[in-house]
């Protein structure tokens, strides 16, 4: 029973794949509603207006997206 045990020789492509994907959709999902909430927020609650409120939000997406994009791999 212990012998059809084979360590190691499963293709994880599949699941690596799943976990990038679900990490890529956690970060830039995070950063969208971050946006929205900050836009909704001032534009609603607080006297600065549409315009004050999307150009906020619009700065925050910007900050967000240089932060979280990709970085190349740094050679050790």
């Amino acid at each position: 029973m212990a012998s059809e045990y084979h360590r190691g020789e499963m293709d994880i492509q599949e699941q690596e794949a799943t976990f990038v994907m679900f990490n890529s959709l956690t970060k830039w999902g995070s950063l969208a509603i971050t946006s929205l909430l900050v836009w909704l927020v001032l534009w609603f609650c607080t006297p600065t207006g549409f315009l004050g409120a999307t150009v906020t939000a619009f700065i925050v997406a910007v900050i967000g997206v240089v932060v979280l994009k990709e970085k190349p791999d740094a050679d050790h």
